[in-house]
């Protein structure tokens, strides 16, 4: 068995229930195919950079998975079929090299979905303090 990575962008037209769906139907090709997932990564919304069939945004996925060399065909053929996917990509790797960037990915990409997303940092409120009340002289 070979690693591989692909990386899918689900059309954002999508409800997030849908596109979670679309997600477990890529994981669910990739699994049914004798495949075995090491980690995904949801990279979230993201702009194209250029537009795929009217869209100007994408939602992005990542799935890291070891899988038998024959059957990347019959994965992507699936794929393809696939009409909420606007993008495919899978890359192979191969040599010891690549297969130790894998493991390092793979590693990555488990640290980030087991730490919590980062939130944006909360917006301070505005208290109201009491001021002294102006007068016309302070104002001219």
């Amino acid at each position: 068995m070979r690693n591989y990575e692909n990386l899918v962008i689900v059309k954002p037209t999508l409800t997030a229930e849908e596109i979670q769906a679309s997600i477990k139907a890529v994981e669910e090709v990739i699994t049914s195919n004798g495949g075995e997932i090491a980690a995904t990564d949801a990279m979230g919304m993201r702009k194209l950079a250029y537009p795929i069939e009217k869209n100007e945004r994408g939602y992005y996925h990542v799935i890291y998975y070891s899988v038998a060399p024959a059957a990347i065909a019959e994965i992507e053929r699936r794929f393809r079929i696939n009409e909420d996917l606007l993008r495919f990509v899978t890359i192979k790797y191969s040599t010891n090299r690549e297969v130790k960037a894998w493991n390092g990915l793979v590693e990555k990409a488990k640290k980030a979905a087991v730490a919590p997303a980062k939130e944006e940092a909360p917006v301070k409120e505005e208290t109201p303090t009491e001021e002294a009340p102006k007068t016309e002289a302070a104002a001219e």
